[in-house]
């Protein structure tokens, strides 16, 4: 019976328990997408709660792809040195770090780059996420940035990169019929709206060689008109395990979904029922998909985490919010205080990430008189 605070393996990754830091977005790096100190640090701090796995926070492949000013970045060479830094800082402490890549597609913003944004298909989605249709040279840089975003991930000395195909960015774009009208071989069927996700991870897999893990993040359903399906979403788990992906993160939602079906949803979660919200969707992924389910959404109790992982309904753990309220959390449950996150999932965690001040858990702060950062 598969334990929570096992040493498990991800290919070639050895991990200290199955417990995954989903990735978040601090609001750390600097203007060029640079690493800060503040940024390795809060890495540190979650090895030394004794999280497994940290995923950081979506780091941009392309200018164009960047999505908010205060974004982690991928996209350049030069940005090799701080990546490996924090990487570094995260072995020194003892831990594992995988670097999450991602292009924002009609979710990038033109007013940080200067650049039109590109994705599926011209026009918008409900007023919003306004960009134009990606033609052939467009998709051959896509898959040749998420490719060289990978390789640093690799060179800096990350144990993992995940691509980032949920929440409504361009990979998870291309997947859903609710913004990708086209025609071509990139548009209607499952199959064609999943080429572009199973090309770059083709890419990926090139440039970073056969053994070294590549993780996948992808949405369990988009909670949208017309968007993807649980059933879509096992669809193309499956054929990333054919494609050599080694691990998938199961989320859901996008950043236009309705604020209750949102990835970082509001409101606190009161009891053990109410908590996991895409276990229908990991329950259907199990009967059809072998590689492990890394399993984020509403998981505020170790004994729900316990049930998840010995009933055989996900094989890792992955906390966003709760571990911005208490780094600790992890080490807390191993030591035997097993009351359940102290997180209210109100979300005010978000706005000092915004304003530049960077992410921290604004209620647990004024709980302590403290004032903030």
């Amino acid at each position: 019976m598969a334990e929570l605070f096992e040493r498990t393996k991800i290919k070639d990754m050895e991990t200290a328990n199955r417990f995954v830091r989903s990735a978040t977005w601090e609001g750390l790096a600097a203007k060029d997408g640079s690493a800060s100190t503040r940024l390795r640090e809060m890495m540190v701090e979650l090895v030394r709660g004794d999280v497994g796995l940290i995923i950081t926070s979506y780091a941009f492949v392309s200018p164009e792809g960047r999505s908010n000013p205060t974004q982690l970045g991928a996209y350049d060479d030069g940005l090799l040195s701080c990546l490996r830094d924090m990487a570094g800082a995260v072995h020194l402490a003892g831990g594992k770090i995988a670097l999450q890549v991602v292009h924002g597609g009609c979710a990038a913003n033109p007013g940080v780059a200067g650049l039109e944004p590109v994705g599926p298909s011209e026009g918008s989605r409900e007023g919003t996420l306004k960009c134009r249709a990606a033609g052939s040279g467009d998709i051959e840089k896509i898959i040749s940035d998420f490719s060289r975003a990978a390789g640093r991930a690799k060179q800096a000395g990350f144990d993992a990169v995940q691509l980032h195909a949920a929440h409504g960015f361009l990979l998870s774009q291309f997947l859903s019929p609710a913004f990708n009208k086209r025609t071509d071989e990139y548009g209607g069927r499952l199959q064609n709206r999943a080429r572009l996700l199973l090309e770059v991870v083709q890419g990926v897999r090139e440039a970073v060689g056969p053994d070294y893990p590549v993780l996948v993040k992808i949405n369990s359903e988009d909670f949208l008109d017309g968007g993807m399906t649980r059933e879509e979403s096992v669809e193309v788990s499956f054929m990333l395990e054919k494609a050599s992906v080694d691990a998938i993160e199961l989320s859901g939602g996008t950043v236009i979904s309705p604020d209750k079906l949102s990835p970082v949803r509001p409101g606190r979660l009161r009891s053990k029922e109410a908590e996991v919200y895409y276990r229908e969707a990991a329950e259907l992924y199990k009967k059809r998909v072998s590689v492990p389910l890394i399993l984020v959404g509403g998981i505020r109790s170790f004994e729900v985490a316990e049930e998840l992982v010995q009933g055989g309904t996900a094989d890792y753990i992955s906390i966003s919010r709760p571990l911005i309220c208490e780094p600790g959390l992890i080490r807390r449950w191993r030591e035997g205080d097993r009351r359940p996150s102290e997180c209210v999932s109100d979300n005010a965690c978000f706005a000092p990430a915004s304003d530049g001040r960077g992410l921290y858990c604004v209620t647990r702060e004024k709980k302590r008189g403290k004032p903030g950062k």
